[in-house]
């Protein structure tokens, strides 16, 4: 939980709730405008002139998202941030605010909550967000972490899940399945861990893949990109689920089918590496790992022109009538029922 398990221990009691909030909220400053009260009231008071709002909220528990064997406590703070961040630029919209809500078990010290809000800290600096409220309280289960993010949009510029239409193409930022590659080479680091907790890991190799797992980015900048390139995108989705699962997110809510094209999928080479050490399909991997937090929309055809060399882009498929379905077209253009396994978070353990 902690690096150095010899360094000194606070534990929670000490301080007390209010105690609690006011240490680790010690170093937040509100700095944009829209925030007109943050932390220290009975509420946060916001004001955004001329603006529609965004507001989503997630939440993260114990040995259900995230498992403290590896996964350090700064980075995941971040990655909470992360994971909401991600939703509001899948609105088109921009992040301002968010609120942060802990419940944690007494086996945790402050040094620990501490550690936690780094993360927090460090990712609301990074991203321009304040952070302006939220809840502490204790759990008999571990950790539990909820975040709830606030961003704006202009209400000519928001976009849906729901706005596809037949020969849209469909679009996907970044690579994808990295953030599950690297996953699984921290569950099998940890199993080795548990034979002989002497071994030292050399993970040197895996860096990207478990940079993207544990410390992933949300794509503020795609935005931005977008409107320099005077492309508005029809439909849009943040990939947390994987691939597949939010493919059909889009085509459900917009009423279409799809051709997603498995030669187009975008994989980092590492990503294709470690699937043949595992001996795992990486197309399986790309459409049904998760945590990706890259975006996934469609545009007009005639925006085809602007985007086609973006770097930042790979035109994946197109979206067709509804009563064609949605398929997946193989490497040997054989078409294939396109099926969801990503990440349920209702699924029971077997």
């Amino acid at each position: 939980m902690l690096e150095d398990s010899q360094q000194s221990r606070t534990k929670l009691s000490e301080l007390g709730e209010f105690g609690l909030i006011d240490l680790l909220t010690k170093n937040l400053e509100s700095k944009l405008p829209s925030t007109i009260k943050g932390i220290g009231d009975d509420a946060a008071v916001l004001n955004f002139v001329g603006k529609q709002t965004i507001l989503t909220t997630d939440l993260l528990v114990e040995g259900v998202h995230f498992d403290l064997a590896y996964m350090p406590l700064k980075h995941l703070g971040y990655k909470a941030v992360m994971v909401n961040l991600s939703d509001v630029y899948a609105m088109n919209g921009v992040a301002t605010q968010i609120t942060v809500g802990i419940a944690c078990s007494n086996r945790f010290p402050v040094e620990a909550l501490e550690e936690l809000y780094a993360g927090i800290e460090l990712a609301a600096k990074l991203y321009s967000i304040d952070v302006v409220g939220g809840d502490t309280t204790s759990s008999t289960k571990g950790l539990l972490i909820s975040i709830t993010a606030v961003g704006v949009v202009d209400k000519e510029d928001v976009v849906y899940r729901s706005g596809a239409k037949p020969n849209d193409l469909l679009v996907v930022t970044g690579d994808l399945g990295a953030a599950y590659m690297g996953l699984q080479i921290l569950e099998r680091e940890k199993e080795v861990f548990k034979v002989n907790p002497n071994s030292q890991p050399d993970l040197d190799a895996y860096t990207y893949l478990i940079e993207r797992q544990l410390k992933p980015e949300a794509r503020r900048d795609i935005s931005g990109l977008l409107k320099s390139l005077e492309v508005k995108p029809t439909s849009m989705i943040d990939i947390s689920d994987g691939l597949s699962s939010e493919i059909m997110h889009l085509c459900k809510n917009s009423k279409t089918g799809v051709n997603l094209f498995e030669d187009k999928i975008p994989l980092d080479p590492s990503v294709i590496a470690v699937c043949e050490e595992f001996n795992i399909d990486s197309t399986t991997i790309a459409l049904s790992g998760g945590e990706d937090y890259e975006l996934l929309f469609t545009v007009s055809q005639t925006d085809f022109e602007k985007i086609k060399a973006n770097p930042n882009f790979s035109i994946i498929g197109h979206m067709t009538q509804e009563n064609e379905g949605m398929h997946l077209v193989t490497r040997s253009n054989t078409k294939i029922p396109l099926i969801a396994k990503g990440w349920n978070a209702m699924e029971k353990d077997d």
